[in-house]
């Protein structure tokens, strides 16, 4: 039956109305467009979920936007005097001596993105601390005061000559926070000036500028000297396609105001190409970690009409652009996210031994979720202090546009039966999906391994529509579903275990208007068995997964072999066999007591390293007896709770340094195990002692025990008795912590 509401509408709505009938009533012949498309439409008063249905599917992103999707995996580049302090954030008043660069090798940068499939590259033009990278007119804390070619060096201009060369588009991050004009007593910064109207840019005698183009503002002083160096960012190195505003803020002073508006107009007219980050153009995921949402809409509601906004709040929520926050929104806006991390623990180069890199199967991963997930992948790079990649970086995205090559290069639906519109490279085609069950269906050629499926939406002409859709393959004579998920937006990378197929069918289950289709593809990537770890939980349980990288900064909790392994099976053993296909499956974590299990991933007929863990005796009996001291929220019951990643720490002037452990019953011991933090490097107990007891009064020493090179190989460390020996309580006493520091900590202790 059709319902048309009651209450009366305007012109407008009625029009709405009419085609929410047209939705529900005519399954056949829906017009692709109810209405006309809009990068931002205003919600009225009366609008009901279903009219903000069909808003929100006449929503497209601007050309700008467009493009910046379509260069989908960029490059990111933090570079400054943080690098040679080794911090992440400077705090404005360095000296720009401590810039101490001899080289610059900014092809080799662009070399390597090139080689990782990147397409753009934003460089960190001014971080937080207000030093400049360029040849700036109007300040001197900068390159011009640094050794750097004896202040005649511009590192912009170095890398816009890279990126031309190498067909890479260039990006500006200008840090609207700025603590050396916080800091310096003559600093603009929240200086208090008050705003008249200035002409942009101001002239300084002996520089004159080739662009003649100049504006008026009613701005403060630091607006001006803001506006002033986009004015020669945006004029003297571009093409600039991308201005990347940070949205942190170190420190705050004299109520300092920006004007964004007018920024905004100076781009506008000086770089008509460029989106903006931070504002209405791109927003953050969210996060610095690589993850990705399960549903990324592009389409997100705000409360103030975005176009004319000055202020933009970070949006973090797990749920950003569902039909539940749309009707609560006064305007709809298209506004893609942008999935931002470093492939180094940190934004800054520090070193090449203790800062850890990602892996391959880490960045790809990302890669995956992120550009097929609805947004853009920005991948910081930082240079090291010889103005190069390092190495062990320049090779994991030599490794991840590779995999991105043989993976995605080709797709393997080229000659199939199918929708012509979809099957090609022309993204100006499209297939409009007006059957009351939208189906696509694709016959092969030939039987054909597939683990990866490609969708996109013609979201440059009709926006985003779909919510809900799911994958089938034709297998063993009959339709089985192999993938599901909810949005598809730009694109969509379906994941799942390896298939053989003759036949593809891709049902839309659920749309906010006509769905309206721009390409697919299949692929295939070849799975590589990952190398597995094991785990033991407080319960005595044991897990078996593939190895997650040892990658501490703001991890992100995906397991990438997991991720990229979809399909493999685990088989394990306990009593010393090497494990095979005959083995024990893993499914589901196993209670398991003292002794070795080993573990093997299979895939596809293919085996990968047998991996082998020890495990000691099992802990649910054990108690703490005391510690000699203890942190907040580091006591010493975490030393046995089987989670490496919490820890026991003794206060600082703790001069016993000590902990006693009742195991619950008299036990022979031949060898312990200490686990140290990797979250801290100046409490590892590099010399110890071991006493044992019976009653827990009196103690016998067993030995002492040392343990090197723990800050530099932060790694689980055994040591094995003279002699086995009888024993409930346990001692442990730290004589000496590696690298002289003044406490002692423990991640995890275990008996054998």
């Amino acid at each position: 039956m059709c319902m048309i509401a009651p209450k009366k509408y305007g012109y407008f709505l009625s029009i709405i109305t009419l085609c929410i009938w047209l939705t529900s009533c005519t399954p056949k012949g829906k017009p692709a467009l109810a209405l006309s498309t809009e990068n931002t439409i205003a919600l009225d008063n009366d609008d009901i979920e279903d009219s903000v249905r069909i808003k929100a599917a006449h929503i497209v992103p601007s050309k700008n936007q467009f493009e910046a999707l379509k260069d989908e995996f960029i490059a990111f580049v933090h570079f400054g005097p943080n690098t040679f302090t080794r911090m992440e954030w400077g705090n404005g008043m360095e000296d720009p001596a401590i810039f101490n660069l001899k080289n610059l090798n900014t092809d080799q940068w662009c070399q390597a993105m090139k080689d990782a499939g990147m397409k753009k590259v934003i460089i960190t033009a001014k971080h937080h601390d207000g030093f400049v990278l360029w040849q700036s007119r109007y300040t001197k804390h900068g390159v011009m005061s640094s050794p750097y070619k004896n202040g005649e060096g511009d590192v912009v201009k170095e890398l816009a000559a890279s990126c031309k060369k190498y067909g890479i588009k260039l990006g500006v991050y200008l840090s609207p926070a700025d603590l050396y004009q916080i800091e310096h007593p003559e600093g603009l910064y929240g200086n208090l000036s008050k705003y008249t109207k200035r002409t942009i840019p101001r002239q300084i005698e002996g520089r004159p500028f080739e662009n003649k183009t100049t504006f008026e503002f009613e701005v403060d002083d630091y607006n001006e000297y803001f506006l002033n160096q986009l004015f020669e960012l945006l004029t003297e190195y571009g093409p600039i396609d991308e201005v990347w505003f940070d949205g942190a803020h170190p420190k705050r002073k004299g109520n300092q105001q920006y004007k964004y508006r007018d920024w905004k107009k100076l781009i506008t007219a000086l770089a008509p190409n460029a989106v903006v980050f931070g504002k209405e153009g791109t927003r953050w995921c969210g996060n610095e970690a690589g993850a990705t949402r399960d549903t990324e809409w592009s389409v997100v509601p705000y409360d103030e009409d975005p176009r004319t906004m000055n202020l933009f709040a970070d949006i973090t929520d797990e749920d950003v652009g569902s039909m539940k926050k749309l009707v609560a929104g006064k305007f709809l806006h298209y506004q893609p996210a942008e999935t931002n991390t470093s492939i180094r623990e940190g934004w800054f180069y520090r070193d090449d031994t203790d800062q850890k890199v990602r892996t391959t199967d880490d960045v790809f991963d990302i890669y995956e979720r992120s550009v097929g997930g609805n947004s853009i992948f920005l991948l910081n790079i930082p240079p090291n202090r010889e103005g190069e990649f390092s190495d062990q970086d320049v090779q994991v995205l030599k490794e991840t546009g590779q995999r991105i090559k043989e993976t995605y290069g080709v797709s393997l639906l080229d000659g199939a039966d199918g929708p012509k519109e979809l099957l090609g490279q022309d993204n100006k085609t499209h297939l409009i999906l007006q059957d009351a069950e939208p189906i696509v269906e694709v016959t092969l050629p030939k039987a054909t391994k597939i683990n990866r499926f490609l969708v996109q939406e013609h979201v440059e002409v009709y926006g985003e529509r779909v919510s809900e859709h799911a994958l089938d393959a034709w297998i063993n004579d009959e339709w089985k579903e192999v993938a599901s998920a909810t949005n598809i937006g730009y694109k969509r990378i379906l994941r799942f275990p390896e298939i053989e197929t003759t036949k593809l069918r891709l049902r839309i289950l659920a749309s906010r208007y006509t769905p309206v289709l721009q390409h697919i593809s299949a692929h295939y990537f070849k799975s590589r068995p990952p190398q597995l770890q094991f785990s033991r939980n407080s319960k005595g349980e044991v897990s078996i997964v593939p190895k997650m990288s040892d990658f501490g900064w703001n991890p992100n909790g995906e397991n990438a072999g997991a991720n990229l392994n979809k399909g493999m099976q685990i088989f394990y053993t306990t009593d010393g066999q090497v494990p095979n296909s005959s083995s024990s499956l893993f499914t589901d974590p196993f209670v398991f007591g003292e002794g070795e299990v080993k573990a093997v991933a299979i895939m596809n007929g293919e085996k990968g390293s047998t991996a082998t863990f020890r495990f000691g005796i099992p802990k649910m009996t054990w108690t703490l007896v005391e510690s000699s001291s203890a942190q907040k929220k580091h006591e010493g019951e975490l030393l046995f709770d089987e989670n490496p990643n919490t820890y026991w720490q003794s206060q600082e002037n703790d001069g016993n340094k000590s902990v006693v452990i009742d195991l619950g019953e008299e036990l022979q011991i031949s060898a312990f195990a200490y686990t140290p933090p990797t979250s801290i490097s100046n409490s590892m107990i590099e010399k110890g002692t071991i006493f044992s007891s019976q009653d827990g009064k009196v103690w016998t020493q067993q030995d002492s025990f040392t343990f090197g090179n723990l800050i530099n190989d932060p790694t689980q460390r055994t040591f094995r008795f003279n002699k086995k020996f009888q024993a409930r309580y346990i001692k442990l006493q730290a004589n000496e912590i590696a690298g002289n520091g003044p406490k002692a900590a423990i991640a995890e202790l275990d008996f054998y």
